[in-house]
């Protein structure tokens, strides 16, 4: 399956009801005022954003003044060219990440969003890129975050520096940033507790991981990664407020876009926050992390070969 395969794969359960959607609401002729509402409407039920909805009602409020669109595969053209548009500046090459040697990457998120399994999804992309990799469990939290990274560490043969359960995760942060400088490692993954962006004494945790990075080498963490889970919506925005209050954010990975998720949600992230979005994670498989690609992103949410 190529990878623009497994994006409509991905994205199909998003799309039949955008598709339909947009069909039912330009069977008529004409383009008028009631029915550009409702497809603005029908964008921010899908997770578009406001502000994203407007300007493509915008777009065709002006196409309607030439031509009557009776073609709903017209329309899809339209929105597919508008929404690569609008999303190629934000794709980001996951190898760009290895700038430095070594590279010390801190990745985030809230509960459940998968950040386990995607560090070891990353930890599969570069390894198999030729990077040398180090893991670092400072989900301290949950004895099952570090077993789960330790069998990731043992799939794709890679070192992991773990610590007991319910010890100091920026020590292990710290642990990890300094093998990673002592080898000559590639790249350091360092997984971080799930924690809500709203629990102050989890947030201060997570603040004191990059403090005590920064006594290593001050340009630590290299990259903050933050995982999001689609099918939050809206609540996505707000969790990328929260952690860029702590520390830049560097780039996104979005994860379950091939479940229930309303795939819109990349373009209101995008447009409000203008965040690289580096990967998106459809599957279970290790392989199952896939480099963001605007073009494929717009054609498989609309479902066009």
């Amino acid at each position: 399956m190529s990878v623009f395969d497994k994006f409509k794969s991905g994205l199909s359960l998003s799309s039949l009801n955008f598709s339909k959607g947009i069909k039912d609401i330009f069977s008529k002729k004409n383009i008028e005022s009631t029915i550009l509402s409702q497809f603005e409407e029908l964008l921010i039920s899908a997770d578009v954003g406001v502000e994203s909805a407007a300007e493509l009602k915008k777009e065709f409020e002006k196409l309607k003044i030439d031509k009557n669109l009776a073609d709903s595969s017209q329309i899809i053209n339209i929105l597919i060219t508008k929404v690569s548009e609008t999303l190629i500046p934000y794709q980001r090459d996951l190898l760009s990440l290895n700038s430095s040697n070594p590279t010390v990457i801190v990745v985030s998120g809230v509960n459940g969003v998968g950040k386990t399994t995607t560090i070891g999804k990353l930890g599969k992309f570069f390894k198999d890129h030729k990077k040398s990799i180090i893991f670092g469990a400072a989900d301290t939290f949950r004895a099952a975050a570090i077993e789960q990274l330790e069998l990731w560490s043992q799939k794709i043969n890679v070192n992991i520096i773990k610590s007991e359960i319910g010890s100091d995760p920026a020590s292990v942060a710290f642990k990890t940033a300094a093998y990673a400088k002592k080898k000559n490692i590639d790249i350091a993954l360092i997984d971080t507790a799930g924690r809500m962006q709203n629990k102050k004494n989890l947030m201060d945790e997570y603040k004191k991981i990059f403090s005590v990075l920064k006594k290593i080498d001050d340009s630590f963490p290299n990259e903050t990664i933050l995982v999001l889970d689609a099918t939050t919506g809206q609540n996505a925005l707000n969790q990328i407020e929260e952690f860029s209050k702590v520390q830049k954010i560097t780039g996104l990975i979005i994860t379950k876009l091939d479940t229930t998720a309303k795939g819109g949600i990349i373009l209101a992230i995008c447009k409000k926050y203008k965040l690289p979005i580096l990967a998106v994670g459809m599957g279970e498989k290790e392989t199952d992390l896939y480099p963001f690609n605007a073009e494929y992103f717009a054609k498989s949410l609309f479902q066009l070969n």
